[in-house]
């Protein structure tokens, strides 16, 4: 069943309607007022009563979507149903918060002209109105055209990769043959995932145990110039199991830290990732040596980039992936809600 109940968990969705809906009510004023500042002043008034309304009525449709989806109840909500839900929250809160208001004297002196009625309808009307621009948004960027825009993103891995690691296994199918096993198993679990739906989830558990099969592919081939250090904080075996990640959301800041700063190296060089959880929260932190301003520096940004735009598309404001360098390192933090498996 098509969800069309907007995702007001997301932080994006919040800001957009709060932004949209205080704007729509400071040029409702304006028009009805005599001066500028006059407006200001009656906007500030009703500002406790519009911020309440909406951030109650979105706090609501998130309870709403929430239990609709966790209780396996929205294949038998239809869409006009839950087109009628994101009339009826927002009239609902808003009456329930504005019978609470009219019985302060301050509250009926101010508002003497808007009444619980007025207020519903107005309620009513918004919920309307952002759940079909929601629903209009959502079908701009429909499954398809993000779906290609992830593989076409996907894809991008460096074909080197497949490249070095082939040549790197020859070398060693005579000498250590059962070594040589092991990192074609890991590679096939590699390009496995590769092949993989671009919007499926992981777990963070599979996610990690990915990066180190990658790693030991790379340790082949660069020895004891690749030093990984892993460091968890906050972070118990159940939040590995079930927190919720895309899949290659990690492997790719590896990658970048492999071949831009060991791969230009001709010493031991660390690679440390601190994967870490605060509250509803992960960060995770790839630090490696940063070799100076080059085509390679150019090429780092551009990958990153490309993770940027996958993670918009997928979490849009709620993660963010930034960049630092100073004393001589590379740094790239990532942060992204933590979302249970429903397993």
């Amino acid at each position: 069943m098509e969800v069309v109940i907007p995702d007001c968990c997301n932080i994006g969705v919040v800001f957009r309607a709060l932004l949209a809906v205080n704007a729509a009510v400071l040029t409702g004023i304006l028009l009805q007022t005599n001066s500028v500042e006059q407006g200001l002043t009656e906007f500030v008034e009703a500002s406790m009563l519009v911020e309440l309304a909406c951030l109650w009525s979105l706090f609501a449709l998130c309870g709403v979507r929430r239990v609709l989806t966790h209780a396996g109840l929205m294949h038998g909500v239809t869409p006009p149903m839950q087109r009628l839900l994101c009339v009826l929250v927002p009239a609902l809160v808003t009456g329930v918060i504005m019978s609470f208001l009219t019985s302060f004297d301050w509250f009926l002196s101010s508002f003497e002209h808007f009444t619980a009625v007025k207020g519903i309808l107005t309620a009513a009307l918004l919920g309307i109105l952002f759940q079909h621009y929601f629903e209009l948004r959502t079908r701009a960027f429909s499954p398809v055209l993000v779906e290609a825009r992830l593989q076409a993103l996907q894809a991008r891995i460096r074909p080197h990769f497949l490249f070095n690691s082939l040549n790197a296994v020859l070398s060693l199918i005579r000498t250590e043959p059962k070594r040589a096993e092991a990192a074609l198993e890991d590679l096939a679990d590699l390009f496995r995932v590769l092949m993989s739906d671009p919007h499926s989830m992981t777990t963070m558990a599979r996610e990690i145990e990915l990066c180190h099969q990658y790693l030991s592919i790379e340790k082949i081939r660069l020895g004891e110039r690749l030093q990984p250090r892993w460091e968890m904080e906050g972070i118990s075996d159940e939040v590995l199991r079930k927190a919720q990640i895309p899949v290659l959301l990690l492997q790719p800041l590896l990658e970048n830290a492999v071949h831009y700063g060991v791969e230009p190296a001709s010493g031991p060089v660390e690679v440390q990732v601190h994967v870490s959880r605060s509250i509803d929260r992960i960060e995770v932190v790839v630090v490696n040596p940063y070799q100076g301003k080059s085509v390679a520096a150019s090429g780092n940004h551009m990958a990153l980039n490309n993770i940027r735009e996958r993670l918009a598309l997928l979490y849009d404001v709620e993660a963010q992936l930034t960049t630092t360098v100073g004393r001589g390192v590379f740094e790239v933090r990532l942060r992204f809600p933590y979302m249970k498996s429903p397993g």
